[in-house]
């Protein structure tokens, strides 16, 4: 798949607009970005290879420029993060993206919204993606919209959340409505299907419903999540929990922030299934992942070389984050030489591997030892001629994350 033809895509920080840019300039797409703040791209390894328009779709004066001569563009959009009020300017802001798209003659807008039966009574999160695909298409330009539930892969909100519920707690309490269902759908499908739009005419003006062939509720989810990794988990739903409640310890025990667990929980009392078989007959050759398949393959990812580095983007000396499955403790202020990097050992650690070497700009080490989780050090030639160093910890079960306390101990003592 080769091809000219410009490409916009908005949302470039975003969970699937940081996953599908590399993917459509593999594919030989040149590539326009549409940032609200291109400073937040810096940490981006393909920075570089494509063009950047700054621009909001919140303002429509903005959006003319990163129109001009695009083929097809990428909504990947939503205003969750706002609050309350969110699905105004989600409205608004389809609105002005597809009115700028039809006066530069675009040919084709592809959009990711959400899964659910439209004729059932939808929670704001799920009404307002659904309601956003309308939108796009009061223009009167094709429009391409995929529905998905769970996305399932390293960095999904919704999939880290399931991640850290199910390591973290022996026992997973919850509502009786996680007892819906949904059929996830892999990241590198989701993409998939993105990439095949583009050069499928059938697909334009029609609403592709996307999962796995198999369907879950949403405590079978994570308690399949929980038996792959090899961690015994009991259950307990009750009927008088309520969303607010969740989110809030969502928001203190995961990587999820308030403001996003809200809508997302709400969304949890719809079920989210695959209703029509569109995806199968307009791309018959995108065989979906099982949900189990999609977990065993994200869990033999756990691997720093394969982590998306958004903190790169945020120009601070010294973050701390939960990341694709991650503990990440990154400070650009490390500076004892390699050889007091290999003699600090953590608690439980043994010694050192060297995975990766390269002298002067890298050097990546994994802990040996009986250790409840996965443990690797970095030392990176930072920008500006500093130099980071990065503890990387993947923690297995409750365990793991008890274990993560004393390692952050360590880190801020013998290391930063």
């Amino acid at each position: 798949m080769t091809s000219s033809k410009l490409i916009l895509v908005t949302g470039p920080i975003g969970y699937i607009g940081g996953r599908l840019i590399p993917r459509l300039l593999e594919a030989g797409f040149r590539v326009r970005v549409l940032a609200r703040d291109p400073s937040r791209l810096q940490g981006r390894p393909w920075l570089h290879q494509v063009e950047i328009v700054p621009g909001d779709v919140t303002r429509p004066d903005s959006l003319a420029a990163a129109m001009r001569g695009v083929s097809a563009a990428y909504y990947l959009i939503h205003s969750m993060a706002a609050g309350h009020g969110y699905h105004n300017i989600d409205l608004a802001s389809a609105r002005n993206f597809a009115a700028a798209a039809k006066i530069a003659a675009v040919e084709h807008i592809i959009y990711v919204g959400g899964l659910a039966d439209s004729r059932a009574k939808l929670a704001m999160h799920l009404h307002s993606r659904i309601a956003t695909g309308q939108a796009l298409r009061e223009a009167g330009l094709p429009v391409t919209e995929f529905r998905a539930g769970v996305i399932a892969g390293p960095g999904s909100v919704s999939f880290e959340m399931i991640r850290f519920i199910a390591e973290q707690f022996p026992l997973m309490l919850g509502p009786s409505w996680l007892n819906h269902r949904s059929q996830p759908i892999a990241t590198t499908d989701i993409i998939a299907y993105l990439l095949a739009a583009l050069v499928t005419p059938a697909c334009r003006d029609q609403i592709i419903e996307l999962g796995c062939e198999t369907s879950r509720s949403y405590i079978e989810i994570m308690t399949e999540y929980a038996q792959i990794r090899g961690l015994k988990r009991q259950t307990l739903l009750l009927p008088f929990i309520p969303p607010l409640f969740m989110a809030f310890f969502i928001d203190k025990l995961t990587l999820v922030e308030f403001s996003y667990a809200l809508p997302l929980v709400e969304g949890l009392q719809n079920d989210s299934l695959v209703l029509e078989p569109t995806a199968r007959n307009l791309f018959p050759f995108i065989e979906p992942l099982d949900y189990a398949e999609a977990v065993r393959r994200t869990l033999a990812d756990l691997d720093p070389r394969r982590v998306e580095r958004i903190w790169l983007d945020w120009g601070r000396a010294h973050v701390r984050l939960r990341h694709e499955g991650f503990l990440v403790d990154y400070c650009e202020t490390a500076a004892q030489s390699l050889e007091a990097l290999r003699a600090a050992k953590p608690p439980l650690v043994t010694g050192w591997e060297t995975v990766e070497e390269a002298p002067g700009s890298l050097l990546l080490l994994q802990a040996r030892g009986n250790l409840p989780g996965s443990l690797w050090l970095e030392r990176r030639a930072a920008p500006v001629g500093k130099t980071s160093t990065t503890l990387f910890f993947a923690p297995k079960g409750l365990r793991g994350f008890l274990y993560s306390v004393f390692l952050r101990f360590w880190y801020n003592t013998f290391v930063t």
